[in-house]
């Protein structure tokens, strides 16, 4: 892989902003008609997305609008939150409404079957109970713009914490167990959705206005670029650093491609905090 190219899209409309990254990175091209498509979005807990928190609604709705008018149509939103019932999560953030207003199904994915599958060239993580759906399907992950207290960020790599059970077994070791996931479970598509990021830590509820969607096709590039939008040094975040090693994409920000909005020019100083380090194993 020579080169990733990521979209960045600056608006006041999230569902258009989302479309038009997508468009930008040919993202139709990473699926097949047939396949089912997972939308993985981050509902650790039941707060709203204004709070820097949890994922946009709009910003589900574009990805599924866009794979609809593309032909794509065998699509599910799920999720299976840390702290919260995922059914109230989903209803809070208005994703319910998204899925029954374009035909998906709505998944928690705490309630699914559970398999157990080894890891490739472990790490840390040699096995891992997956939910099945997320096995068997091309997903696509909807991460918030925001810190973390123990992995530095919560992008679309450490999304997808919320398809294993239990959540906790990751905790330790946890940037080599989170690039052991990603090898069982790489998104084909990473959005994320930066409306309003969330500085402090992964459940501070300090948001920051951004207005920005970013997306690709290489989900370590995506979250290289999404940590360098909040100031933060992507090679300071070991799981980036570690996917990367393990072969699954891109985290050199001198070999990616970005289209749209520059970073330097979107770019903000996230502040972080370091407080009450033992609820990050949630998130």
């Amino acid at each position: 892989m020579d080169e990733a190219i990521i979209a960045i899209v600056r608006g006041d409309n999230p569902v258009n902003m989302t479309i038009e990254a997508l468009e930008m990175v040919n993202a139709d091209k990473a699926f097949q008609v047939e396949e089912r498509i997972l939308i993985k979005p981050n509902y650790i807990d039941a707060s709203h997305p204004s709070s820097g928190v949890t994922t946009d609604a709009r910003i589900v709705e574009g990805i599924v609008k866009f794979l609809k008018e593309n032909g794509l149509t065998n699509i599910a939103i799920g999720e299976g939150s840390g702290l919260a019932d995922t059914m109230k999560a989903f209803k809070v953030a208005g994703v319910d409404e998204v899925a029954k207003r374009w035909g998906v199904d709505l998944i928690d994915l705490n309630d699914d079957e559970y398999v157990t599958a080894e890891v490739p060239s472990p790490l840390a993580l040699k096995t891992v109970r997956i939910a099945k759906t997320a096995l068997n399907s091309a997903i696509i992950s909807v991460p918030k713009l925001k810190l973390h207290r123990m992995a530095g960020v919560t992008l679309s790599l450490k999304n997808m914490m919320g398809v294993v059970s239990p959540k906790g077994q990751i905790h330790r070791s946890l940037s080599k167990k989170i690039a052991d996931l990603v090898s069982l479970v790489k998104p084909r598509l990473a959005v994320i959705d930066g409306i309003i990021g969330g500085e402090g830590h992964e459940l501070a509820g300090r948001p920051v206005e951004m207005n920005l969607v970013i997306a690709g096709l290489d989900p370590v590039a995506v979250d290289t670029v999404g940590a360098a939008v909040m100031g933060f040094d992507p090679r300071k975040a070991e799981h980036i650093v570690l996917a990367s090693k393990k072969g699954l994409g891109i985290c050199d920000l001198n070999k990616i491609r970005v289209v749209g909005e520059p970073i330097e020019k979107v770019k903000k100083k996230f502040k972080r905090s370091f407080s009450l380090m033992f609820l990050s194993r949630f998130a």
